[in-house]
C-alpha cells in the first residue's frame, strides 16, 4: 500500500512537472511570438528599360549611347513597434542617396555583383507617434503631403524630409503641418542652409456618387535667394530655376490649391480627375505651374489595370525644380508637356508598367540652349516583398 502511494505521489509529481514544462515552453514561444510581431519588413524592386531624346528647335540631334539605358530601384523599409502607438521606422534606397530618385544605371564596365548593395543609402530613419487620426514624425521620413492623383506638381515621389511632420485625418478633413531642413542630408551642394515650413488644408466633401476634395497649402523656403543649387545631382544648374551668378535668383513661397473629383465605379471603375496650381509669391515672372489629370482604374486585384494622363506647365520659377518630378521634363521647370502613365497587376506581388513623355522644353532650361522637345519611355516591371 506505501509502495502505491509513493508511486502515486512520484506520477503526480512528474506530471505536474512536465504540465508545468509544456505551460512554460508555450509561454516562451508565445512571448517569442508577440516580440516578432513588433517586426514590420516591405520591400520592393523594379527593373526599368528607359530611353531618353531631345531635339533642339535649330535641328541639333543630341541623341547619344546614354540615352537608352537598363536600370533598376531597390527599396528596403522596417518598421519596429516600441510601444503602443509608438515605432522606429528605418528605410534604405539605391541611387546613392539622390534626394529624388533611386534609380541605379547598370553599366557595361561593371559586374553584376557590384549591385545592389553598394549603392543603397537611409532614406527613411524617424520616429512615428500615432494617436487616432494623428500622426507625428519625428527625423527623415517621406514627406506627409497629400497630392491630387499623386500629383508630383511640386513634389516628387521618392523625395523623404528632415524634421518634424505631422498629420491629421480623418472623413472629412487632412490637415498636414511641418518644419524640415532640405539640406541635412547626402549630397547637399547649397552653401548656406535652406529650411521649409508648410501647411496644408484639405476638405474632402461626400457626395451621391462621388468624393470631392479641395485643397490649400502653403509651401515657405528660407534661404534659397543667393544660395547655391542644393545638391550635387543638380550642381551647376538650377533645374529651370533662374540662377544669376551660379546662385538663385529668387526665393520659393509656394501657395498651392487643387481640386480632385473621385467616383467609385464608371462603367466598372474607379474614375479620378484633378486639377492643381503652383504660385511663387515672391518671384516676380514666371512663377505660375498647373496641372490636369485623368486616371481611370486602379491596379489594386490581380488583372486590374489603371490609366492615367496628364498636362503640365510648369514656368521656371513656379515651384523648386530640386524637388519636383525628376522624370517629367528630364526634372525640374520651365517646361510643358504630357505623360501618360500605365499600370497593370499580373500577379499577386507583381506588376507591369509604362509611361511616356511628350514634352516641350523652354529655352531657358537649359542655358545657352535652345527650346526643345522632349521625349522620355519607362518600361517597368515590379516585384513587391
Amino acid at each position: 500500500m506505501a509502495n502505491k502511494k509513493m508511486r502515486g505521489v512520484i506520477l503526480t509529481a512528474l506530471a505536474a512537472l512536465t504540465l508545468g514544462t509544456v505551460v512554460n515552453a508555450q509561454t516562451v514561444t508565445n512571448t517569442e511570438e508577440k516580440f516578432l510581431d513588433r517586426f514590420h519588413f516591405k520591400g520592393d524592386l523594379r527593373l526599368r528599360y528607359e530611353s531618353k531624346e531631345t531635339y533642339y528647335k535649330d535641328g541639333t540631334d543630341t541623341t547619344n549611347k546614354y540615352t537608352y539605358h537598363n536600370r533598376y530601384r531597390l527599396r528596403l523599409v522596417a518598421a519596429i513597434d516600441l510601444m503602443q502607438n509608438l515605432k522606429f521606422d528605418v528605410g534604405m534606397r539605391s541611387g546613392y542617396a539622390n534626394p529624388t530618385s533611386g534609380n541605379q544605371t547598370f553599366l557595361d564596365d561593371k559586374a553584376l555583383s557590384d549591385y545592389f548593395w553598394e549603392s543603397l543609402r537611409f532614406n527613411i530613419l524617424d520616429i512615428a507617434y500615432k494617436n487616432g487620426d494623428s500622426t507625428l514624425k519625428v527625423g527623415r521620413h517621406p514627406y506627409m503631403i497629400y497630392r491630387p492623383i499623386k500629383s508630383q506638381l511640386i513634389w516628387d515621389n521618392d523625395l523623404s524630409f528632415n524634421g518634424v511632420s505631422y498629420n491629421y485625418e480623418n472623413d472629412s478633413r487632412i490637415i498636414n503641418a511641418g518644419i524640415n531642413q532640405p539640406t541635412y542630408a547626402e549630397q547637399v551642394n547649397a552653401k548656406n542652409t535652406i529650411n521649409l515650413f508648410f501647411a496644408q488644408y484639405v476638405q474632402k466633401i461626400k457626395l451621391e456618387n462621388s468624393q470631392l476634395n479641395l485643397g490649400t497649402a502653403i509651401y515657405y523656403y528660407d534661404g534659397v535667394k543667393g544660395n547655391t543649387p542644393i545638391y550635387n545631382t543638380n550642381k551647376g544648374t538650377g533645374m529651370g530655376n533662374t540662377l544669376v551668378n551660379g546662385v538663385f535668383k529668387n526665393d520659393y513661397n509656394i501657395l498651392e490649391a487643387f481640386g480632385e473629383l473621385k467616383f467609385k465605379d464608371i462603367f466598372g471603375k474607379p474614375l479620378a480627375v484633378a486639377a492643381g496650381m503652383a504660385y511663387n509669391a515672391v518671384a516676380s515672372d514666371k512663377n505660375l505651374g498647373y496641372d490636369l489629370a485623368v486616371q481611370i482604374g486602379k491596379a489594386k486585384k490581380v488583372h486590374d489595370w489603371q490609366l492615367k494622363y496628364s498636362y503640365t506647365d510648369l514656368q521656371a520659377d513656379a515651384v523648386l525644380g530640386a524637388h519636383s518630378d525628376s522624370d517629367n521634363f528630364g526634372g525640374g521647370t520651365a517646361a510643358k508637356g504630357h505623360a501618360i502613365r500605365a499600370k497593370y497587376k499580373f500577379g499577386k506581388n507583381t506588376y507591369l508598367a509604362g509611361t511616356f513623355f511628350f514634352d516641350t522644353l523652354f529655352a531657358e532650361k537649359k542655358v545657352g540652349k535652345p527650346a526643345a522637345d522632349y521625349e522620355r519611355v519607362q518600361l517597368d516591371a515590379i516585384i513587391k516583398f
